[in-house]
């Protein structure tokens, strides 16, 4: 896998579903690029045993955290720690696109 990306040329988006386009991955960590249309959405759910960092490239997110939910917009990040609950909506009108790290990554 290579070692340089550039964001813009990972960003592709899916009509029916929130799509992940995959960037770095060791058995440490991945890297993705998650991108939303307008009103997609990622349900909440946890991971035991990871974190994981959503950093907003473009758009607009709402984000819940465990019991938190908040909107955030480009240039702000959030942490999901491990076992907490997490999800992500494109509620407005333009797409939504985020950089996400998590580590150690899953054994799924």
């Amino acid at each position: 896998m290579e070692s340089f990306k550039k964001i813009s040329d990972a960003i592709q988006f899916a009509p029916e579903k929130m799509k992940k386009n995959g960037l770095f991955e060791t058995d440490r960590l991945f890297c993705d690029l998650y991108c939303f249309e307008p009103g997609q959405a990622q349900a909440a759910h946890t991971h035991e045993g990871s974190d994981k960092i959503y950093f907003v490239v473009k758009g607009k997110g709402r984000f819940q955290i465990g019991p938190e939910e908040r909107e955030l917009g480009e240039n702000e990040m959030v942490i999901a720690r491990s076992g907490t609950a997490h999800g992500v909506t494109n509620p407005g009108t333009d797409r939504l696109v985020l950089l996400v790290f998590m580590a150690p990554k899953p054994s799924h």
